[in-house]
Order: structure tokens, then sequence, then C-alpha cells
């Protein structure tokens, strides 16, 4: 993209320790006069000139950390819409006909992960439960959404799950998969407009490191989704506002075999083509267990 076009979004925090909004170019970063909840609760064509604006203005010098790219916007996922995926929660679940159901129905599957306020800035370290015995990182692509319902970026995401408690029973899906540190957002919003049409077959590497050697290793692509994302937009939109925006992960068809469970000191790394890299390391729960 050339100089002096916005790439994308990130929340930064500045001196004083509040968070600032800021386009991404190739010069840099530069400050919006909006918050993320106030952007994403205009149309898109108010986004991008928004964005477009600020780009104008000349790029910071000096920012601190970057925050975890949302606000008030909750997360919500979608399930079981890779084959991979499907076959995973088959064998896993002691209901095994379910996820056939929900593979095949016109309904997707769509539930919600996590309030904008629970997710950790980008690289924060994901949890492992206490009580749980067979856990693995989900690598997804997230859609960022404005209020009006129309597709305004992309997010790399781990959508960490608990196999071992949703395979007891798919009514455990809430336990399985929200809890404090079980979600984590790349730092940048890459805007829709910038890569078109390319995300819908970008490929999705997982690498999975253990005291120092490869553990698990694989990859996907977006390709291999069964529903598409004005599918997913459309029914998660159908009855259900969302003011200032929201972000949908799309499903995971990149699964570790059954044999594989992530342990304390782990290091995932998710890497999306035209998205971006999220990097995070995984801790045990410490909490007693009842």
């Amino acid at each position: 993209m050339s100089a002096g076009i916005a790439m994308g979004l990130q929340r930064v925090a500045r001196a004083d320790g509040t968070a600032a909004l800021v386009a991404v170019s190739s010069n840099g970063l530069h400050p919006i006069d909006a918050t993320l909840d106030q952007l994403l609760a205009c149309p898109l064509d108010e986004v991008y000139a928004v964005i477009d604006s600020s780009v104008q203005r000349p790029a910071l010098t000096d920012v601190g950390p970057v925050l975890a790219p949302v606000e008030s916007q909750e997360v919500w996922a979608a399930g079981v819409t890779y084959e991979r995926s499907r076959q995973a929660r088959v064998e896993e679940s002691t209901v095994k006909d379910v996820y056939d159901l929900a593979f095949e129905a016109e309904r997707p599957e769509i539930f919600m992960k996590a309030a904008g306020w629970r997710v950790p800035a980008p690289g924060s370290p994901l949890r492992i439960r206490a009580d749980s015995t067979w856990d693995v990182p989900e690598p997804e692509l997230a859609l960022v959404i404005t209020a009006t319902g129309e597709l305004a970026g992309y997010l790399v995401a781990d959508d960490l799950s608990s196999r071992s408690i949703e395979g007891q029973n798919p009514l455990y899906l809430a336990q399985a998969k929200i809890f404090d540190d079980a979600l984590a957002l790349s730092d940048t919003l890459v805007l829709a407009r910038g890569v078109d049409r390319a995300i819908e077959s970008a490929r999705i590497d997982l690498r999975i490191e253990r005291d120092g050697s490869e553990a698990f290793a694989g990859h996907t692509s977006v390709a291999s989704m069964k529903r598409s994302f004005s599918e997913l937009i459309g029914y998660l939109f159908r009855e259900l506002s969302h003011p200032a925006g929201v972000v949908l992960c799309t499903g995971t068809g990149l699964v570790p075999p059954d044999e594989f469970t992530l342990e304390d000191g782990d290091d995932v790394e998710i890497t999306i083509e035209g998205v971006g890299q999220l990097q995070h390391s995984v801790y045990r729960s410490k909490r007693g267990v009842a």
C-alpha cells in the first residue's frame, strides 16, 4: 500500500496512561480524534473518512505499549465452521451427533467468548484451567464489524479451549470457552479495504514450542471454511444489536492431534497471511479445584 494510506488501527497507551486510537500507515502512527467505540459506531464509509483524515496529521513520535484492540466491543465466536473442527468435536464428545448437526445446519453455532474488558493486551499469556486435562489453542481469523454490520477489518485470534470440559457435555461450552485469560487478539486491526478478498483464501499457521523444541506445527486455509463471512455476520446481527461494533472469531480448522494438550510454559505462535502474527505463552491456573 502506498505511503500515507492507513493500513490498520491500533490502541496504544499515552504517557499519562490513557488510551489512544491511532491509524497505522507506512509513515508511522497517526492520532485519531475518536475512540474505537465511537469509530465503530459509524457506517463504514464514515469510519474510513475519519481514518483517512487522521493520516494527514503528523505521526506520533512517542507512544506507549500497545493495548488490546477492543474497548466495549464484545467478542463472539462461531463454532464448527471447518470440517476439521467437526471431526475434533465428534472425537472429544460423549454426544457426537450434535456437532454433525451443527456443521450441516443452515443456522451456524455462534456463542459469546468475551467482553471487551476481559481481553488482555497482545502477547499476554493465556490460561489453562486448573480443572481441565485437555487444552488446545484455536487459531482463528477474527472479523471486526461496525455497528451497522459492515466488515471493517481483521485480527488474529486464539480462542483457547478446554476440550476435556466441552467433551463431557456440549452444555458445558461456556465453561470450556469463557474464563480469565482465555482469548488473545493481535495488536493491529488490519483494514478490510487494504486486503480485499485475499483474506478469504489466506493461510493460517500454528506453531507450539515447548522447552525450546517444536511440539506441534500445522496449517490450514480460510478457504476451507464452510460458511461465508457475510453469512456469519448476518446471523450475529439477526436479533442482536452491537452499538459499538463487535468482533467475531470465525472458527478453527487447525486442531492438534488428540494426544496433544497444552502445558504450562508452552509458547504459541499463530500467523494469518495478510493479517499478522500473534504470539503468547501459556500458564496453568493455580486456583484450587473444589
